[in-house]
């Protein structure tokens, strides 16, 4: 049997071509930047032919018909019912040739796109663009989330179908995209270019993301503009002993009246003996986060590691592509109950960083001081992929590639930790009938604060 199989970028094509035919391949050039891994593999007791190339992202891209490019000729609220036209991008001909040239003696298709909405549809593009060359070629969608020897295998395994219903909600989002994107810009431009000639032929362009992040950006600055500073007086007392010197805030806070405060301030100053009131211990804990979900990695990478969310996902697709963390685009915050957590910390021992905090975590799973806890479960489950974790170990990286792992392995062994535990004392102090308090901290286990 000869057995077609598409990834959706040529370096988790290679990946996975490696993983399949355990390094024993023969590579054939054919678009510029897809090559093509041939190589045999057994599925069930039958050894089949494979030939294993990739695409670039989505092959088409959707436009009007070109009777419908000139603006002046159609009022913009016309094209929320013209006709939409679907054809292969530019540059994806030569993609799209090798994939037609490969599908007309392939038995089946396997297609190993990304495992959501956008790797579906782009999966369906792949099929549709097979079987116009051999409509008689049987579709297997491989559905996995790490690309490691394991996953990989099972995924070839044991395929499913594709899910139209994903299908047809990218191609509604590509359609709404193209129909307001088009009119909005259309009515925008010739609108303002009217009322401001100083633009000249300047386009103004509408998206359905650039306008709302515009009205963050404006509400923000206006809040800004419109803010009135309003001055306010506190009174604050300090008490140093033995070297050490503690600030109490104060129960009112701050006034904003400054002769009320002075005149506080004033009874405070002739009669300076402080009477402790009150003084109240309990225990409390510092919860651990929670799995890690593409949002959070954006989020985490501009505010610790210094890096824009696009570096940041563009190592963590890196990664991915390399098996060293699992699929980095969900909005999953939980790990399901049959997650092999035990297996992923033990690929971490090893590491001089954090091996010590994961043997740990590995050799005593049953303590209550330190040792393995369940993770935390959010809210949210995609039900396509689990929250973003390490997979493998590796030490040829680049510095974005580091500081991503290192955050992500880090962020996932301390999921698996217990809370961080200590006792708060608050005292309250009496000051001419003001009082003022402070509180301090004893941590009793820094548990996955260690990491």
């Amino acid at each position: 049997m000869y057995i077609l199989h598409v990834a959706e970028k040529p370096a988790l094509a290679k990946s996975i071509a490696q993983i399949l035919s355990r390094g024993d391949m023969r590579v054939q050039s054919c678009a510029k930047y897809n090559k093509n891994f041939c190589f045999q593999y057994r599925i069930g007791t039958q050894l089949c032919d494979m030939v294993m190339t990739s695409v670039l992202g989505h092959l088409t891209e959707d436009d009007f018909p070109a009777e419908y490019q000139r603006w002046s000729d159609w009022p913009p609220a016309l094209l929320f019912e013209a006709p939409i036209r679907r054809t292969v991008s530019k540059t994806m001909k030569d993609v799209h040739k090798n994939l037609v040239n490969k599908a007309q003696r392939a038995q089946q298709l396997f297609l190993w796109t990304d495992c959501d909405r956008e790797g579906e549809n782009i999966a369906h593009e792949i099929a549709q663009a097979c079987r116009q060359a051999n409509p008689r070629i049987v579709l297997r969608r491989p559905r996995f989330s790490v690309v490691n020897a394991r996953d990989i295998n099972r995924a070839c395994q044991s395929p499913h179908d594709i899910d139209m219903r994903l299908v047809y909600a990218v191609d509604t989002r590509r359609e709404l995209d193209l129909r307001i994107g088009a009119i909005f810009t259309r009515f925008q431009t010739m609108r303002f270019q009217r009322r401001f000639p100083l633009l000249g032929k300047r386009l103004i362009s509408y998206g359905g993301c650039q306008f709302p992040t515009l009205g963050f950006v404006v509400d923000r600055f206006l809040k800004v503009e419109n803010f009135v500073p309003q001055s306010f007086w506190k009174i604050e007392v300090r008490v140093a002993r033995d070297d050490v010197q503690v600030s109490f805030l104060w129960r009112r806070v701050h006034l904003f009246d400054r002769i009320c405060c002075l005149a506080l301030y004033e009874e405070c100053i002739e009669r300076p003996t402080a009477t402790v009131v009150s003084v109240r211990s309990r225990t409390t804990s510092k919860r651990k986060p929670l799995p890690l979900t593409t949002v959070e990695l954006q989020k985490s990478a501009t505010r610790f590691l210094n890096m824009s969310s696009d570096q940041a996902m563009a190592a963590a697709e890196s990664l991915y592509t390399r098996g060293l963390i699992s699929y980095p685009r969900t909005e999953t915050n939980r790990f399901d109950a049959s997650f092999p957590f035990t297996m992923m910390i033990e690929r971490q021992v090893n590491d001089a960083a954090w091996g010590t905090f994961a043997q740990r975590q590995v050799a005593w799973p049953f303590l209550l001081d330190g040792g393995f806890h369940a993770p935390r479960s959010g809210k949210d489950d995609d039900r396509a992929h689990p929250p973003i974790h390490p997979t493998g170990h590796a030490t040829d990286m680049n510095a974005h590639e580091r500081s991503v792992f290192e955050f992500v392995t880090r962020r996932f062994l301390a999921c698996c930790a217990d809370d961080a535990r200590g006792r708060e004392t608050r005292v309250e102090i009496d000051i001419s009938g003001e009082l003022f308090w402070t509180k301090g901290l004893i941590v009793d286990a820094r548990n996955y604060l260690d990491v």
